[in-house]
């Protein structure tokens, strides 16, 4: 594995307000790229707020002109981007991620297994999705993505090296959302990360505190209300971490 940064952003996001959130994500892009970060991930649906009945009308495609900035700011930057978003679908809109690469290129990921009561307003993603940065699979999973160990497993197969995650985690669900991952770092040797909101999103209350995991266990983990990067490091000895405010 050659050297590789790669961070996970925790911030807050205002309901159904892309422009305001998008000045938020672009300035973690930003401190990111100073970090010298090769790959960002934020929480799910970062760019709209966790708003399941406004996702219809704030839908993105891969043309979708509010995709400007990050596109600018990733070749810029030179700096992978995964942003949280409604995709536009045939019916239903899925939970998303759109993967903006350091040449500008697009591709997405749509969240494959639905919280309860997203069903409602979401419909499904069926493939899994891996980048390669630096000879490096990294694979890409949304929230209940990694509630199910169909999903790492089939990212596993897939030869992935790291496994990274956009949620939204309250306090109810940290301890035992959070034992799956330190698990899976664990039990497939592999580096685990997770971006989680620290505000109030579609009437949830987040606890923050996002996390990376070696198979040696926590490496770091932000605190419960601060904007924040957590960025891990592949050095010689292994993985580090540490944490920078925004």
């Amino acid at each position: 594995m050659n050297s590789l940064k790669i961070a996970v952003a925790q911030i807050h996001s205002i309901k159904g307000n892309v422009e305001e959130n998008t000045k938020t994500h672009v300035k973690a892009i930003g401190k990111a790229s100073l970090e010298g970060v090769h790959y960002i991930v934020f929480p799910e649906l970062s760019l709209t707020g966790y708003e399941p009945e406004l996702a219809q009308q704030l839908a993105f495609s891969k043309q979708d002109i509010r995709l400007t900035p990050f596109i600018e700011s990733a070749i810029k930057n030179n700096i992978s981007i995964a942003l949280g978003v409604p995709i536009k679908s045939l019916g239903l809109p899925k939970i998303g991620i759109m993967i903006i690469s350091n040449k500008g290129q697009i591709d997405s990921y749509e969240k494959m297994y639905l919280h309860e009561g997203e069903a409602l307003f979401f419909g499904k993603g069926s493939t899994p999705c891996l980048l390669n940065i630096a000879n490096t699979k990294i694979a890409n999973a949304i929230c209940a993505d990694t509630n199910n160990p169909k999903h790492i497993q089939a990212c596993v197969q897939l030869d992935a090296d790291i496994y990274i995650a956009g949620v939204l985690i309250s306090e109810a669900g940290y301890k035992a959302d959070t034992a799956a991952l330190a698990e899976y770092a664990k039990q497939y040797n592999m580096l685990v990360l997770m971006a989680n909101h620290n505000q109030i999103t579609g009437g949830w209350k987040p606890i923050g505190k996002s996390a990376i995991w070696s198979e040696q266990g926590l490496l770091a983990c932000a605190n419960e209300t601060d904007n924040a990067l957590v960025i891990a490091e592949k050095l010689s000895a292994g993985w580090q971490a540490k944490i920078v405010t925004l």
